[in-house]
């Protein structure tokens, strides 16, 4: 699977965003600090999806296990 890096110039510098994780988006004064900024704002969406799962089944009998793919 691969995903889909957007960057876009603006008078600030520029803006990225990863088109199929919806939130996934950040900023850099150049293309370089906006290529390094993203996998943050990657990381930082799964683990608020994830909070928000957690608290959805808050209560709920469910089983979760590690579930690991590459992307090509």
């Amino acid at each position: 699977m691969k995903l889909t890096a957007v960057f876009k110039q603006v008078p600030e510098g520029y803006i990225a965003w990863v088109e199929e994780l919806p939130g996934a988006n950040t900023q850099g004064a150049t293309l370089d600090e906006a290529r390094a900024n993203l996998p943050e704002a990657v990381e930082m969406v799964l683990e608020a999806n994830r909070l928000l799962a957690e608290e959805a089944l808050a209560g709920e009998i469910v089983s979760r296990e590690p579930f690991a793919f590459a992307l090509a």
